[in-house]
């Protein structure tokens, strides 16, 4: 479990300081699904990519089979095949829009 701070306020009461935290406790699966600041990309899609580099290298730059991707990113993640083609999709669909 994690935890992002989403408030904090210092106030003053009766002459003492105090600050006072609102915080969202999270789980670790929660936070993976944040894209990242850097690049826009999840923890899921950077998988992905980093599978679909892999196995380009070990079949020496040749297309790949979508089956044999997916069967390589779910030993690192669990998703299913509507998740996995719909972040196949967004992957593809960023490189057209820069």
């Amino acid at each position: 479990m994690g935890s992002v701070l989403l408030n904090a306020t210092k106030q003053q009461c009766g002459g003492m300081h105090y600050e006072k935290r609102i915080y969202l406790i999270m789980s670790s699966d929660e936070f993976s699904s944040f894209p990242d600041v850097r690049d826009g990309l999840t923890r899921k899609e950077r998988i992905v990519l980093a599978c679909i580099d892999q196995l380009q290298k070990e079949r020496d730059g040749r297309n790949l089979p979508t089956e044999t991707l997916y069967g390589r990113v779910v030993e690192y993640v669990d998703t299913s095949e509507e998740e996995f083609q719909n972040i196949l999709q967004r992957i593809s669909n960023m490189d057209h829009r820069r």
